[in-house]
């Protein structure tokens, strides 16, 4: 008589609670830092993902739009409707508070998928370039070197302005957050493959990749089944970091006017309309969204931050 398996909630409780008492949960908790860090970005994720519920106003309906309320101060009510907002309103009348929110979806998914197209390419390159090596090393890392010597922003410009360029002039606005996501990703794939390439080469002079090539293992399968798995905790850490930079980057090329259409707008071009009317005393147009992206960035950067020391076995 064979034994009954296990319920799933025995199963999956002993493994939450020893998750809980590993040593990367240990740190978190001790890490004051990363725990501010991590509730501001979860709370901030949330209310973007969920914004169609969460918004007072749909701020790209124009037949929700009362050009009447343009230029209302926070928490004042206007002089025409004596409708009141909680960040004011812009020069179209569309809520402040419910354009960040819809504009954060935009930076957040631009930037975990420029970060992800990153991740794939820069894994791939590294993982080859350090398992095959010779010429095909040479020129992959090569040309990351060239990559590197350009700033990250103005190879996202180039890299936006020829895709664009490729698309058809009806297409555009349609196509400028893919484009956008193309650009930023091309120009962040470097680190991971530096990073991949290096923990590479130690990882194949180990014994259990020489054992698995004496068995008549393909160099795939080595480099996806074994190598891989051993090489994703500095990557995760870049990953972090490079998320924070992706949507600065986004939010850089939306403000310059090369990135998310005025249609689509993201936390970047909020604040270049917000900058038009600083001067004029409308500084919460500005302001809001500009603190919104600093508060998303630092959060995500803190956050990759204590992940790096919490995975580096030198500071244990």
């Amino acid at each position: 008589m064979t034994d009954a398996p296990l319920p799933k909630r025995k199963v999956f409780l002993p493994r939450l609670n020893a998750m809980w008492q590993s040593d990367l949960a240990w740190s978190f908790r001790h890490s004051p830092v990363a725990v501010v860090s991590f509730f501001v970005v979860l709370v901030l994720t949330i209310s973007a993902v969920f914004a169609p519920l969460i918004a007072p106003h749909n701020p790209f309906d124009p037949a929700t739009l009362n050009l009447m309320n343009g230029f209302t101060a926070p928490m004042e009510p206007n002089a025409f409707t004596g409708e009141s907002f909680w960040l004011g309103t812009d020069d179209q009348g569309r809520d402040v508070f419910s354009t960040i929110l819809y504009g954060m979806r935009i930076s957040l998914f631009v930037g975990f998928a420029a970060v992800l197209l990153a991740m794939i390419i820069g894994i791939t390159l590294g993982l080859v370039a350090g398992y095959i090596g010779g010429w095909t090393e040479t020129i992959i890392m090569r040309i990351a070197d060239i990559q590197l010597t350009f700033p990250a922003i103005l190879v996202a410009m180039l890299i936006f302005g020829i895709a664009k360029s490729f698309t058809p002039v009806e297409y555009r606005d349609e196509m400028a957050i893919w484009v956008l996501i193309l650009a930023i990703g091309l120009s962040d794939w470097v680190q991971f493959a530096r990073v991949v390439r290096g923990a590479t080469l130690v990882e194949k002079r180990k014994e259990y990749v020489q054992a698995a090539q004496l068995i008549g293992r393909s160099g795939p399968s080595i480099m996806l089944k074994h190598i891989l798995p051993n090489v994703l905790s500095p990557v995760l850490v870049i990953a972090t970091i490079s998320l924070a930079l992706a949507i600065i980057a986004e939010a850089t090329l939306s403000f310059l006017g090369v990135g998310a259409p005025p249609t689509q707008p993201s936390l970047g071009t909020l604040i270049r309309i917000g900058q038009g009317f600083l001067f004029s005393g409308e500084w919460w147009i500005l302001f809001f969204p500009a603190c919104t992206l600093l508060a998303l960035a630092l959060s995500v950067n803190l956050l990759g931050d204590w992940l790096r020391d919490a995975l580096n076995p030198k500071l244990r």
